[in-house]
């Protein structure tokens, strides 16, 4: 059957989207990546249990009406879970926002989507590890192996910074500055956006050691600073990796302290840095920076901070700010599955 002009545009489209954009201007994380082709492709797993075929696909397979009967698909047929589907129709939301972008008639395909309510879910509290969970974390380490110089330092940075695991293993040597009277470094996060963590003397001291056992003579700016044995300094460590090595250390460490959970992940270390941040006087607003939070109320979910927190928050920042800082304000005859490059 003759495919039509949208058919072809729109796969064109779908392979643009994962092949350039997506990795280019959206994230350099695998499992983001990852994410977004697997919505898309359930998307068309979907169409194709709807008789949708490469001659009959278009624009319409975009509409509102048939995304909100893909959500009930995905709760009835996959068993997902609410939180699933929210996530699955925001990468979907992703893609068509895109899709938007390369073409204007494409566009209300989008302003559609961003109609569709999410489902209600039941409120998860992400637990982050107490203090004494993150001295047992960072005794396990053998400093007198290379791999235990790593993991410290590794473990290190994921506490200081509150960095994300792809922002630590995204780190190179040149995002290091140690020799300055105030060390930092500047970690990449989500859409290529850099945020500076100031590090102090012990950390410092801690890469210096690093440098010397993993990058010998003169480091090279391009290369990571973890790297991967097998690819070469200017291959990332893998997160599979970096995750082994986490729940080697929590298995360890939960054997001195219990308050490790032996299914510890890199999340919980930044979790627990914005907790202790708090609780040592820091403003949630000044988390919130710190975490490269664009907007506040989302420090606030991931902390679980009330509205009267946060406007008592707002407050006290003011106080301390408005005699020198004026007010500012930020605004922000294959099958179909086939036919668009989907096929795993």
């Amino acid at each position: 059957m003759k495919k039509s002009d949208d058919a072809v545009k729109i796969a064109r489209y779908i392979s643009e989207f994962f092949d350039v954009y997506a990795p280019n201007f959206l994230t350099t994380s695998g499992h983001t990546l990852k994410s977004y082709r697997n919505a898309l492709g359930l998307y068309i797993n979907f169409l194709e249990t709807e008789s949708v075929t490469p001659g009959s696909f278009s624009r319409h397979c975009f509409e509102r009406e048939k995304i909100e009967k893909w959500t009930v698909w995905l709760k009835e047929s996959r068993n997902c879970s609410p939180e699933t589907c929210n996530v699955r129709l925001g990468s979907l939301r992703v893609f068509l926002e895109f899709l938007g972008s390369k073409d204007m008639e494409y566009l209300y395909l989008y302003q559609e989507a961003q109609k569709i309510k999410r489902q209600k879910c039941t409120k998860k509290k992400v637990s982050g590890f107490t203090r004494d969970a993150v001295a047992a974390m960072l005794a396990v380490p053998d400093v007198s192996t290379k791999t235990g110089k790593r993991d410290l330092v590794f473990l290190t940075l994921l506490y200081a910074t509150a960095g994300r695991l792809d922002e630590i293993r995204s780190i190179k040597i040149r995002h290091l500055h140690l020799d300055g009277k105030k060390p930092y470094v500047n970690l990449i996060g989500k859409r290529d956006k850099i945020r500076t963590a100031y590090l102090l003397p012990k950390v410092v001291a801690y890469i210096k050691v690093y440098l010397s056992a993993f990058h010998d003579g003169t480091p090279d700016p391009d290369a990571y600073l973890f790297y991967s044995r097998v690819g070469g300094k200017y291959t990332k460590l893998t997160e599979p990796a970096l995750a082994k090595r986490i729940k080697i250390c929590a298995k360890a460490a939960h054997e001195k302290c219990t308050d490790v959970p032996l299914d510890a992940h890199a999340h919980q270390f930044r979790h627990a840095k914005a907790s202790h941040w708090l609780e040592d006087g820091i403003n949630v607003v000044q988390v919130s920076f710190l975490l490269g939070h664009e907007q506040l109320e989302t420090t606030m979910r991931y902390l679980d901070i009330t509205t009267e927190d946060k406007i008592k928050a707002l407050a006290t920042l003011e106080d301390e700010t408005q005699k020198t800082v004026p007010k500012k304000w930020k605004n922000k005859n294959s099958t179909l599955t086939d036919f668009c490059g989907l096929k795993k």
